[in-house]
This record gives C-alpha cells, structure tokens and sequence, in this order.
C-alpha cells in the first residue's frame, strides 16, 4: 500500500504512545484504515507495545472510547479511525456529524491531538480508495503532539 504525500523522516515519534480506537462497522474498510496507521507509526518509529488499539462498535462510539483513553492519561495522541458509507436514509449525516463533533471535544476537553481518520463517502469503492486516510490520521496526531511551544 502506498501512503500518499507522507514525509516520515520528519515525524520523530519514537518514545510516543498512541491509542487508536477504531471500529468494526464496515470492518473491511476499517482494517485497512488500521494497517495503513500501523505503518505509518512503525515508519515514524513508535514501537508496537506502545499503541494501544480499542476495537468499538461503530462510529457513533468513536468519541466515548476516545474520551476514556484521553482520561488516562496514557498517550501523547489519539487516533479515531472509522467509516460511515451514505445509506437510503438520513442516518448517515447524524452518525457522521455526532462522530466528528464528539472526536472534536475529546480533542479540546483534553488538550490530545486526535487524528480523525473517519471516512465518510458515497459508496464502497470511494471508501477502499482512502485507506490511506488512516496514515494520515495517525500523522497528523503524532505531528501535533510533538509540537513544543
């Protein structure tokens, strides 16, 4: 798989943890969401024992699992991956909307960068298209945890 537009030299995560909570809706497209952040993190030097992975039910539950890693106090960044395909009824703008609401105030009510990698798309194949969107995630909350000021 290759990860677009990612400079990993300049990402030093090495001694970081992360917790990534991601969801089983659409597992298909999760996994890859998931392996395509594992290797970024492998790339940017987080080593495996220190990335802490809660598999949730779906993206509704995102920012709960969010909130109880950033409660503990245990990681440097956060990353929420997901996948919310439009369906025939309106459940799709109220799943993504509260997903991407609630990862944004665990974000601020903890002061933890979470990448938000969750997919909202029309259809599958879009979906299957962003897989990358998961390295990215876990980049940008690793790019933002290490900003000193």
């Amino acid at each position: 798989m290759q990860i677009k537009n990612m400079k990993f030299g300049q990402i030093n995560g090495r001694g970081k943890k992360v917790g990534i909570a991601v969801s089983r809706f659409n597992q298909g497209i999760t996994d890859g969401l998931l392996a395509a952040a594992r290797t970024a993190l492998a790339r940017f030097g987080v080593k495996e024992g220190e990335i802490k992975i809660l598999s949730i039910a779906g993206a509704m539950e995102l920012p709960l699992a969010l909130q109880k890693l950033a409660a503990s106090n245990k990681y440097d960044c956060l990353v929420a991956l997901g996948c919310v395909i439009r369906g025939e009824t309106p459940h799709f703008d109220y799943v993504a909307k509260t997903a991407q609401e609630g990862v944004l105030r665990v974000a601020l009510d903890y002061h933890i960068p979470i990448g938000f990698g969750v997919l909202t798309t029309e259809n599958l194949t879009q979906a299957k298209k962003r897989l990358h969107v998961g390295a990215e995630a876990a980049a940008a909350a690793l790019e933002l945890a290490l900003i000193k000021i």
